[in-house]
């Protein structure tokens, strides 16, 4: 563990303030974006902010301002604190929340979201002697390019897995003997499907560590076993955002998420009041991207806040469960907030579950849920188990159906599993 991960709070928050200064002064200079926001909030000078609780009174940032930021000064917006040729990398968001945001980084920050990658990797206990593969497609999601990077902060052997198909990749962590695998959670079970079609047994590899991002999952109780189950591995968490960084990790005693407080600014609020909350939405902003930065972003993640010292040592305060989900992806059926993540864990309860899909309707004036599950065992029919499981859980009554194997989508990257048409009619 790195000296500075168990700091005493005043001292952590001191070396906060002294990093958001030194951000502030260039951007405050040649921002176009941030230096109206702060402006406009009484901010001519680094040192108006005299405290963070001065900071986290300023006005948020939303996804909305950027995305028309960005419509409004193709293709990049305005939130540029240098020239265009100061910059070396880009990267977009996924699209899956909205339009796709481009985002920029200099040399300097691009090295920044090394080491942030970096301290996901040590929360994990990967080192030097390791060898990671990295199951993408190397678009232009910034997801594992940043892993990548992180990589080669810590000194392993990097075995990149683009290019290449769900067996392909399976031969290629076999072969090179791979020790640690990063992906998406949903990538990692698909392909423990493909290597029980070809019988291979994950758990006899090589590989002792996997760790997710891309999407919540791995810090679902019922996610993480089943991928433990399938690998033969410890499985870890991480969290991160093309627009923010990579905030959060996991650490060896699984206790939720750290978030790196000291890279990021983090705040919970409650969504509708912008007051300081125990359980509400993460605000981020983060403290080495200088070039393209945001201050109190609101991540549309849903999380609970715990202050209390971690038993790893850590000082960095946590979210419990990691990301709940997304603020706004609750589901309310006949009355009952559903949040996608609770029917996930749910139905990987089941180890002998290999997808799964689920519908909300509105048929006539009742909503109905629907669940399409895929066995890895066409004879034995889980679906009464399924449907009393959820039932248990969420209080709801669900439909659950075998789907026919291999019908329902497969992901790499963010799965879209969740569909409510109650919108669309």
């Amino acid at each position: 563990m790195n000296p500075c991960e168990n700091r005493d709070r005043d001292e952590r928050v001191a070396l906060q303030l002294e990093r958001l200064h030194a951000l502030l002064g260039p951007v405050l200079d040649s921002n176009a974006f941030y230096r109206q926001k702060l402006h406009a909030a009484g901010i001519r000078r680094p040192e108006d902010i005299d405290s963070l609780a001065h900071f986290n009174r300023l006005p948020l940032t939303t996804r909305a301002e950027l995305s028309a930021d960005q419509a409004a000064h193709a293709p990049y917006g305005s939130n540029l604190t240098y020239p265009a040729e100061s910059y070396s990398r880009i990267h977009q968001t996924s699209g899956t929340t909205g339009q796709r945001l481009r985002w920029l980084d200099t040399a300097e920050s691009w090295d920044w979201w090394g080491r942030c990658w970096a301290q996901v990797y040590r929360g994990a206990g990967v080192c030097a002697a390791d060898r990671i593969f990295l199951a993408f497609s190397f678009g232009p999601f910034i997801g594992f390019w940043s892993g990548h990077e992180g990589a080669s902060h810590i000194g392993a052997l990097i075995v990149p897995g683009g290019g290449m198909s769900s067996e392909q990749r399976l031969d290629a962590i076999v072969e090179n003997q791979i020790t640690v695998l990063v992906c998406t959670p949903t990538y990692a079970l698909h392909l423990g499907e493909v290597a029980r079609a070809r019988g291979l047994d994950l758990a006899e590899t090589d590989v002792r560590i996997t760790i997710h991002a891309g999407e919540p999952g791995a810090n679902l109780p019922a996610t993480r076993q089943s991928i433990q189950q399938t690998w033969g591995a410890r499985c870890f968490d991480h969290a991160g955002a093309t627009e923010v960084g990579a905030w959060g990790f996991d650490c060896q005693e699984h206790a939720g998420l750290h978030l790196n407080e000291d890279e990021f600014i983090c705040e919970v609020i409650d969504p509708q009041s912008g007051q300081p909350a125990q359980e509400g939405e993460l605000i981020i902003s983060n403290l080495g991207r200088t070039g393209m930065p945001v201050l109190r972003y609101r991540t549309g993640d849903r999380v609970t806040l715990d202050t209390k010292p971690c038993a790893c040592g850590r000082t960095y305060n946590r979210l419990t469960g990691g990301v709940i989900g997304r603020v706004d992806d609750a589901l309310i059926i006949r009355g009952i907030v559903v949040y996608p993540s609770a029917i996930e864990n749910v139905i990987r309860q089941f180890p002998g579950i290999g997808e799964f899909a689920v519908d909300v309707h509105r048929p006539n004036a009742l909503d109905e849920l629907s669940v399409h599950i895929e066995l890895v065992d066409r004879g034995n029919d889980t679906s009464e188990q399924v449907a009393q499981a959820l039932a248990h859980s969420l209080g709801l009554r669900a439909n659950v159906q075998i789907a026919q194997p291999n019908s329902l989508p497969r992901f790499e990257l963010k799965a879209q599993r969740f569909t409510d048409h109650r919108s669309k009619t």
